[in-house]
């Protein structure tokens, strides 16, 4: 857990780094949410690029980075910031979806599965990000697993930092959902 905690708030830190210079780039007045008070930090250091290492300074994580073959690099058997925000939104929007049931006393299945899927590409300032979540809520109705995704999504920290900065699809499945396929 301490490193899926980890990975989270390096990906959300580095989210934010590029917010920031999106934002020093456009010279636009963009509000930015703050902090009413930090739970929890975690710090990481990037070294080499995408074909370098990342290390959190607790020692948790300590990955090899390597750039995918699609991009122009190598492959090889490291990790890339791609696969990583896809793990840490993916197990923070399930953090959401348990913090929601809890908060309004829904029974959520202890079995629902997040996979997130995130895509990289050009944009006219750059590149760009787009992310794909698939949210498997089985033994539970379709339209109550989408109200739970929906209100997952306005209190999951990846969600806030995310919204109207990339495009974020989210996709419900249900073993009702399954049945009428």
């Amino acid at each position: 857990m301490p490193v899926l905690f980890a990975l989270s708030s390096v990906l959300l830190n580095c989210l934010l780094v590029i917010l920031l210079s999106v934002y020093s780039v456009r010279q636009e007045r963009i509000e930015v949410m703050s902090l009413d008070k930090v739970l929890y930090q975690a710090t990481a250091t990037a070294t080499g690029g995408r074909d370098g290492r990342a290390v959190t300074r607790d020692g948790m994580v300590d990955l090899r980075l390597t750039t995918p073959k699609e991009l122009g690099g190598f492959g090889g058997d490291g990790v890339n910031p791609e696969q990583l925000f896809a793990c840490g939104y993916s197990a923070c929007f399930l953090g959401a979806m348990k913090f929601v049931a809890m908060r309004d006393k829904l029974a959520m299945p202890s079995n629902s599965q997040v996979t997130g899927t995130v895509g990289i590409g050009p944009i006219a300032t750059g590149f760009g990000l787009e992310v794909a979540l698939t949210i498997y809520v089985p033994n539970m109705p379709l339209e109550q697993a989408q109200l739970l995704v929906e209100r997952a999504h306005q209190v999951c920290p990846y969600s806030n930092a995310t919204r109207q900065n990339i495009d974020v699809r989210l996709h419900v499945i249900t073993d009702q959902a399954l049945l009428s396929i």
